[in-house]
C-alpha cells in the first residue's frame, strides 16, 4: 500500500512558460484548466483515490500541501523530495497531470504492487493513445513489441528505487533522443534498440541489472494518462476531454 505521495510542481528558473504568460500566473501549478488550477485537479484525483495525506509537493509554495526541497530538474527534485519524505512506497506524479483520475491511480498502483520491483514506471502504448486521440503528438520509445509514452506516474517501492532516479538524473537530457538514451545504458543495448530487437521488458531488465535494482513498466489502458499539459495544444485537448467528462 502506498505510504506517501510526491507531486512535482517546479519549473526552471529564468525560463518563460507561454502557458503561464497566457494565463497571467507565475507558476504552472496555477494555470486554470477548465476553470480549475492544474495542481488542484491532481490533488482532487489523489484524494478521491484515498491515498494517504498529507501530500508532498516539490517546487511550489502556494498551496496547503507539505513542501519539500526541489532541484534543477525532475530527477533532482524526485531525489531531494524522496530523501525528505522518506516514506515508502511513494507514488510520484506531476502537477500538469490534469486528466489524472482515481481509476488511473488505482490501476497503476495495482500493477506496481503486482510487479513487486524496487521501482515501476507508468506507460501507455501508442495504440491506446492514438486510438483515442489521433490528433495528439507524444514522444514514443519504440521497442520491438510496443511503442510507449510516459504517463508521469512512478512507484518507488523502497530506498533502492532511488538508484533508478539517480540514473534518470544522469540521462534526463536525452529523454527526447531514444537511441542516445539506449546507448547511454550500454553499447550493446543501444545497437539492439536501433535494430528494433529490444523489447520493453528486456529494456527494463537490462537497465535494472546495470543499476543494481529491480524495475518494471506498468502499461496503463488509459490514453488520457499520457496526456499532460506542456503546450497550448495540450491545454486545448485536455479542456475538450474534460468538457466531455462529468466534472
Amino acid at each position: 500500500m502506498v505510504a506517501s505521495v510526491l507531486i512535482l510542481a517546479g519549473q526552471r528558473a529564468g525560463v518563460t512558460d507561454p502557458l503561464c504568460d497566457a494565463a497571467g500566473v507565475s507558476h504552472k501549478a496555477e494555470i486554470p484548466v477548465a476553470g480549475v488550477p492544474m495542481l488542484q485537479r491532481v490533488v482532487s484525483a489523489l484524494r478521491d483515490a484515498e491515498l494517504p495525506e498529507p501530500f508532498f509537493v516539490s517546487g511550489y509554495a502556494g498551496s496547503d500541501l507539505s513542501e519539500v526541497p526541489s532541484g534543477d530538474g525532475p530527477a533532482d527534485s524526485v531525489l531531494l523530495g524522496l530523501e525528505a519524505v522518506d516514506q515508502y512506497p511513494c507514488l510520484v506524479t506531476t502537477c500538469d497531470h490534469a486528466l489524472l483520475t482515481p481509476e488511473m491511480v488505482h490501476s497503476f498502483i495495482a500493477g506496481a504492487e503486482a510487479a513487486g520491483t524496487d521501482i515501476c514506471v507508468g506507460l501507455a502504448s501508442e495504440t491506446v493513445i492514438q486510438g483515442d486521440y489521433p490528433e495528439t503528438k507524444r514522444t514514443y520509445l519504440r521497442f520491438s513489441d510496443v511503442a510507449v509514452s510516459g504517463c508521469n506516474l512512478f512507484y518507488v517501492a523502497n530506498a533502492d528505487g532511488l538508484k533508478a532516479i539517480a540514473f534518470w538524473q544522469s540521462v534526463q537530457h536525452l529523454r527526447k533522443s531514444p537511441l542516445k538514451l539506449a546507448r547511454k545504458v550500454g553499447v550493446g543495448i543501444g545497437i539492439k534498440f536501433a535494430a528494433g530487437r529490444l523489447s520493453l521488458d528486456g529494456a527494463f531488465e537490462y537497465a535494472a541489472d546495470r543499476i543494481g535494482i529491480t524495475a518494471a513498466p506498468v502499461l496503463l489502458p488509459f490514453a488520457e494518462a499520457a496526456i499532460d499539459v506542456d503546450k497550448p495544444s495540450d491545454l486545448a485537448l485536455v479542456e475538450d476531454i474534460l468538457g466531455h467528462r462529468s466534472v
